[in-house]
């Protein structure tokens, strides 16, 4: 008998979050991303591998427009989220890193209280209608960071006396205060210990629920257990992207295959 549930489960898990078609990217002369085309899945972890200064980075930055922040930077073709076009000029840069919030390479808390750091992003984008609505948002996004229990009574405290492993589950609390969409995350783990690590993989196995998390990592290992997708870049192309699962076991390009078993990188 067809399970038309079970059709219509697998249906949103496959729902495409992010599209990107043609996309080039320049920094001045060179040109460092070229033509890449990529369905990133909602509620899905998709990582982005390959060695380094392969434009992993680079493409990600894409995604929520940081690269416009870049003099020399030069964007092309279409990247569209939900079917709108992230570049289109009517786009406010900012409300958009609102829908797309971003966890970079060293946890950067801001030189504030620990609870004025996720609060940051809902104050300016007006998301609280008062102290009670803040307090809540605030504490929610803690718990989503898996932060709450070991923070909630020093809420006071600066943020830049965590340890590595809390501040930058602070910094995944802060994106995800704002309520985004899709969260970015630019090599999360490369700062931290073994046990900081592992808490932070199990934290991006939880936010997938909710979000299309996107991360770039130089850890195949951590590929492998965090995402069910991955990108094999290589000098600026898109190589392949596919499951997680088949890149790993069966890639289809020689390149992905010598990259995979340590041939290049």
């Amino acid at each position: 008998m067809f399970d038309q549930g079970l059709a219509e489960r697998k249906t949103a898990m496959t729902e495409t979050k992010i599209s990107a078609r043609n996309v080039q990217v320049f920094y001045g002369e060179t040109h460092a991303i070229k033509d890449v085309n990529v369905e990133i899945a909602d509620k899905t972890v998709t990582a982005f591998i390959g060695p380094s200064g392969c434009g992993k980075s680079t493409f990600l930055r894409c995604i929520n427009r940081m690269n416009d922040t870049i003099d020399i930077c030069r964007v092309e073709g279409d990247i569209h989220l939900d079917g709108e076009d992230i570049y289109d000029a009517r786009v406010d840069p900012v409300q958009l890193r609102a829908k797309v919030g971003m966890v970079f390479q060293k946890p950067n808390p801001f030189p504030k209280s620990i609870y004025d750091n996720v609060a940051y992003g809902p104050r300016i984008h007006g998301l609280a209608r008062s102290k009670a609505d803040l307090d809540e948002i605030v504490e929610k996004a803690l718990r989503r960071a898996a932060l709450w229990d070991e923070v909630k009574d020093r809420l006071t405290a600066p943020g830049t006396g965590l340890s590595g492993g809390q501040q930058q589950r602070l910094c995944i609390a802060r994106a995800v205060a704002t309520a985004p969409e899709v969260l970015l995350m630019d090599e999360p783990c490369s700062a931290l210990d073994p046990i900081a690590t592992a808490q932070v993989e199990e934290l991006i196995d939880e936010l997938r629920a909710r979000y299309s998390v996107v991360i770039v990592t130089h850890s195949m290992q951590q590929a492998a257990r965090v995402s069910q997708k991955t990108a094999f870049f290589h000098l600026g192309n898109l190589v392949e992207f596919d499951d997680t699962d088949k890149i790993f076991t069966n890639p289809e390009d020689p390149r992905t295959e010598s990259y995979i078993s340590g041939r290049i990188g």
